[in-house]
């Protein structure tokens, strides 16, 4: 009998036992490693050492001898009379604007001195004065924001190029600054470090400060820059050299400035371009970086919008897409205006002359060169002539005319004149050349070849009101057509005026009171004049909101003497008597204006100045007869019409027809061949149905009697 065999008793809740591992080894800790920052990464420059150096001890100096100052009492009006009371050099246009709510002190960023001087909001008053607070939305408040903002940016290069900046002002769409960097270029991979860069100023929330300082420690401060040392060099010795710091950067500069580098909440670098040391080709090369800021990032977002919108609309974009013009290196600035381009360009002219047959004026045709000796005696050589393109003919300098009014002058003076032929209006389209510089040319906008809509008003002075208002009229009436918005201002009398005073003020007066007269809102732009007399200056305004300045009335005394020009008077006591010359333009350039119409369109034309009024489009083959009949009707009427008689589908020949944006577009199949119609419908896609080519035709010389 075999062995019973018994069952192991297990012990119950016995868990297996873990196997134990060996201990690990302890691992020696490491320090903690600190981020680097932007700025930590940059060098610091010798020189800026040395720089701020000084400028401490200056500043020391300065707030010693400010300390015991005895206070005295200002008042501060404000622009709706009230009065505030003050303390000379120690209450600023921010203790002033805080007192009045601390929303209106966060909003402001600079401040207008009586009238005149843009001041810094953080900088003491220190006298009675008239006060005017300005946000950024004003003239002066964009000017001081993007001025600092230009600052931040010279900060960010010269710690990142280690360069010699040169000039970094404030423009009317943002800022720029220029940097000699011998060999080094800036491109656009380095945006996003400058940014950064900037950002890290700006979070540092760097003060601006002021001192003026004598010109000999100025020019020691920046003995290492030689463009800065020539500018402080032209400054007479006696006076003080107002400067500015923030953060690392001592700069030459006038000011105003925002009260520190943190007011500046959004700021991008836009472009860059080479330049030329104060513009001139023949000085040395500089690197010149772009920028825009805004005290929000929603008006950043804003910007960034609109400026993908005005790519969309660039002339130089629209104008290779619909074959209107381009340029050649064989001939910098100078366009060629292709067949759809021609019609353009032509149309604008024709619209200008017939209304010169309308409005009194005399077409003439002058030489395109002229002798150095015009030039001289116009006073153009010794101030213009850089600008010129000169050549030798006849072992004499000639130049190509830059402009048409010593021609004018010289049409006056060819015999002798009555004050029975005044006012004589004499328009001329002459070709004009100016010697622009390469880096200088942008697209149509400018050019070193064009016409101008020119004219040369020869007038008594007792005429001018009249011919001003006269000269308003056809602007505005020019300008209405094309939708455009428009701003005046007038500039009077500038420090360097020639001719007497009292003839200047009855210029001044007659313009003034002819702008009183015509009714539209005007501003004063003191000082602003030409040099030989003063001026109305207009903005026009495009759909997004651009200002460009293309028309522009002078009033002109200096020319009628140069060229001894006299008219036989009705006044017994003078028998002669010198004319007035009015230059004033409408268009300007035509060539500029064809620009600003492009953008302000997006190359949608009306029809009356459209290169592409009509399109006829074919079913098939079998249309093409009946197709190429009305495509000649239409062009025999006046019009520019073509036709697609290709294979392509009938859909595809109308969104073709749609992309080059022509006005009409003329579907023809079988019924309408029968009904001896055409199947109207837009570039838009508006369909308008059958209609005969009769009406079509009357409805086109309509739209363009009506500029539509």
């Amino acid at each position: 009998m075999s062995e019973e065999i018994k069952p192991v008793e297990t012990p119950t809740e016995v868990k297996p036992v873990a196997e134990k591992k060996p201990a690990a080894e302890k691992k020696e800790k490491k320090p903690a490693v600190k981020k680097v920052g932007v700025m930590e990464t940059l060098q610091t420059p010798d020189y800026i050492k040395e720089r701020i150096e000084i400028w401490e001890g200056l500043k020391a100096k300065h707030l010693e001898s400010i300390k015991d100052m005895k206070e005295e009492p200002i008042n501060i009006t404000l622009p709706d009379g009230k009065v505030v009371a003050g303390i000379k050099n120690k209450t600023t246009p921010y203790d002033v604007a805080k007192g009045i709510s601390r929303g209106l002190a966060d909003a402001i960023v600079s401040s207008k001195v009586n009238g005149e001087q843009i001041w810094d909001i953080s900088r003491p008053l220190e006298a009675d004065c008239n006060l005017q607070l300005c946000k950024f939305d004003s003239e002066e408040g964009k000017k001081t924001f993007w001025h600092s903002s230009a600052h931040i940016l010279g900060q960010a290069m010269e710690r990142i190029y280690g360069g010699q900046l040169c000039i970094g002002p404030a423009t009317s769409e943002g800022f720029y600054y220029d940097m000699a960097m011998g060999d080094k270029i800036v491109s656009a991979e380095d945006y996003k470090l400058i940014n950064e860069v900037a950002q890290k100023i700006v979070q540092e929330k760097q003060p601006f400060e002021r001192l003026a300082v004598p010109r000999d420690i100025a020019l020691t401060m920046f003995k290492f820059n030689k463009y800065k040392t020539e500018i402080i060099s032209k400054i007479p010795q006696e006076e003080t050299v107002s400067l500015y710091r923030c953060g690392t950067l001592v700069d030459l500069c006038r000011g105003p400035h925002v009260p520190n580098t943190s007011y500046i909440k959004s700021f991008a670098v836009t472009k860059n371009s080479s330049a030329y040391w104060l513009g001139k080709a023949e000085n040395d090369d500089l690197q010149r970086v772009y920028g825009i800021s805004f005290p929000d990032k929603k008006q950043m977002e804003e910007y960034e919008n609109f400026m993908r919108e005005a790519a969309l609309r660039d002339h130089r974009n629209v104008g290779k897409a619909q074959e209107l013009f381009f340029f050649h290196p064989f001939s910098p600035g100078s366009a060629f205006f292709l067949p759809h381009g021609t019609r353009i360009y032509n149309k604008l002219v024709e619209f200008i002359r017939d209304e010169y047959h309308r409005r009194g004026f005399t077409e003439v045709i002058t030489p395109s060169i002229f002798s150095q000796k015009l030039w001289e005696q116009s006073g153009h050589w010794q101030k213009y002539s850089e600008n010129m393109f000169v050549l030798p003919v006849d072992k004499d300098n000639f130049s190509l005319k830059p402009m048409n009014c010593p021609g004018h002058c010289l049409m006056f003076g060819s015999r002798q004149r009555s004050y029975r032929e005044l006012p004589l209006r004499f328009a001329d389209f002459g070709v004009l050349h100016r010697n622009e510089l390469a880096g200088a040319l942008t697209g149509l906008t400018r050019v070193r070849k064009f016409q101008q809509d020119d004219a040369h008003i020869f007038c008594t002075t007792e005429m001018i009101e009249d011919e001003i208002n006269s000269c308003l009229g056809f602007m505005q009436y020019v300008y209405g057509i094309f939708g455009f918005e428009f701003g005046l201002e007038l500039s009077t009398r500038p420090d360097n005026f020639l001719g007497e005073i009292a003839q200047w003020d009855i210029a001044e007066a007659s313009l003034e009171k002819a702008l009183n007269k015509f009714g539209k809102p005007w501003k004063l732009n003191p000082k602003d004049g030409a040099f030989y007399g003063p001026k109305i200056d207009i903005h026009i305004t495009d759909c997004l909101k651009r200002s460009h300045q293309c028309a522009t009335i002078q009033l002109d005394f200096q020319l009628p003497i140069r060229f001894d020009l006299e008219y036989q008077s009705d006044d017994a006591a003078e028998l002669k008597k010198r004319p007035v010359i009015i230059h004033r333009a409408i268009l300007g350039s035509v060539e500029r204006m064809m620009a600003i119409l492009i953008e302000h369109t997006g190359g949608k034309w009306p029809l009356w100045i459209s290169p592409r009024q009509v399109i006829v489009v074919t079913v098939n083959k079998t249309h093409n007869e009946y197709g190429q009949k009305v495509c000649k009707e239409i062009s025999d009427a006046g019009f520019y019409c073509d036709i697609d008689d290709s294979d392509k589908t009938i859909s595809k020949k109308v969104r073709e027809a749609q992309l080059a944006q022509y006005n009409y577009i003329l579907v023809i199949g079988q019924e309408e061949i029968n009904g001896n119609t055409v199947n109207v419908r837009t570039r838009d896609n508006v369909v308008r149905g059958s209609l005969t080519v009769e009406n079509l035709i009357s409805e086109f010389n309509q739209l363009v009697k009506e500029f539509k």
